[in-house]
């Protein structure tokens, strides 16, 4: 009978290795992405914490991957065909779940800025909201540099010291009634903000789609041969 390729078997193990490291590089972003204060969740009764679907299953994913890439790397060594079948129908399983995310990814990208423009521009105008809601807006406009939520200045009917803009000769300023403002509204920066993220929730799933690929073919093709030995 033939006997198991001793590169196979090391291949295997250098991949789970680095498997197990993109896991763990996987959850750290996703968790910082997940609790990044550069983005406000919720403001009164406005939540947009939906769009955080596709992160959160990728935190869930990189916890996986790294107790898979474990799980591989036992396998090929120990030459456990229990282990290297278990590490094939997991991986398998997170293949599907971030091609998953990486569409949700894909649909949310299209609709950020509707959906937040749609749900702010029930606070409009900013005046006649409560004083809780005014203090958000204004700790939203202070952390991102931007004024009013949906049309800038306008969504404000007496424009607060919150939205000054210190750099006077910065692009991201405009003039109004001789003040230096900031030009952006906050549903632009939001949605600048969530557009990045979901760029870089894309990227991490259809890039690691291609190695998880080939951590498919070597543990069957390992476990082929030590069934066979």
């Amino acid at each position: 009978m033939a006997g198991v390729s001793t590169c196979i078997k090391y291949s295997m193990f250098f991949f789970n290795f680095l498997f197990w490291l993109c896991g763990s590089i996987i959850l750290g972003v996703s968790i910082w992405l997940r609790v990044s204060k550069e983005v406000v969740k919720q403001i009164g009764d406005v939540n947009i914490s939906e769009f955080y679907a596709a992160i959160n299953v990728l935190i869930a994913v990189g916890a996986i991957i790294m107790v898979l890439g474990f799980l591989g790397c036992c396998g090929a060594i120990k030459e456990s065909k229990c282990m290297l079948l278990l590490f094939f129908i997991g991986l398998l399983l997170i293949l599907a779940i971030q091609i998953t995310a990486g569409v949700l990814g894909a649909v949310y990208k299209s609709q950020v800025e509707s959906t937040l423009q749609e749900r702010y521009k029930q606070l409009v105008p900013l005046n006649n909201q409560p004083e809780d809601i005014k203090k958000d807006v204004e700790a939203l406009q202070k952390a991102n540099k931007c004024c009013g939520l949906v049309n800038g200045h306008q969504d404000w009917t007496t424009v607060p010291v919150s939205c000054n803009c210190d750099e006077k000769d910065s692009n991201d300023c405009t003039v109004v009634n001789g003040r230096h403002i900031w030009a952006k509204s906050c549903v632009a920066v939001l949605t600048d903000i969530l557009k990045d993220n979901l760029v870089i929730i894309i990227g991490i799933a259809f890039g690691l789609a291609l190695v998880e690929i080939f951590g498919l073919i070597f543990s069957m093709t390992l476990y082929c041969q030590i069934k066979n030995k």
